[in-house]
């Protein structure tokens, strides 16, 4: 677990937002985790649905951004649990995947995911969904 902020002073007077990745490829991870910490968020930071779940728990992140293919629990059964859990249910998941098909979008809507979006993504394309969850006041 790693836990990453690009805060400023201005900042602490308005605390940055926490952004939970749960991503098991390196790679990835620290591309979303850059793209993010750049725009102002803090990110913390998990390999696996198991790992993601108590994350949620323990930290209340403002919104989680989930990859589906991933060891020990997948990112549908992740979400699930999250959705199901009253103290996490109220956090937004975005399911972040390879994999683009109408199947696998409408399992993700049916294990409760808030939203998706396809790797690969521009910083823009990221913004613009993190943003539809986490408005910029």
């Amino acid at each position: 677990m790693q836990v990453h902020s690009s805060q400023n002073h201005s900042e602490k007077e308005h605390p940055a937002k926490v952004i939970l990745i749960v991503e098991d490829n390196p790679d990835s991870l620290r591309l979303a985790q850059r793209m993010l910490q750049i725009s102002g968020y803090t990110t913390i930071e998990a390999t696996d649905g198991k790992q993601g779940v108590e994350l949620a728990k323990t930290r209340s992140p403002d919104l989680i951004l989930m990859d589906i293919m991933m060891p020990e629990m997948d990112g549908y059964a992740a979400c699930h649990a999250i959705k199901t859990d009253k103290a996490t249910s109220e956090i937004p998941v975005v399911m972040l995947t390879a994999v683009d098909h109408e199947l696998n979008r409408k399992l993700a809507e049916k294990m409760g995911a808030d939203g998706y979006i396809t790797k690969p993504f521009t910083r823009e394309e990221l913004l613009d969904v993190v943003s539809q969850f986490l408005p910029t006041s």
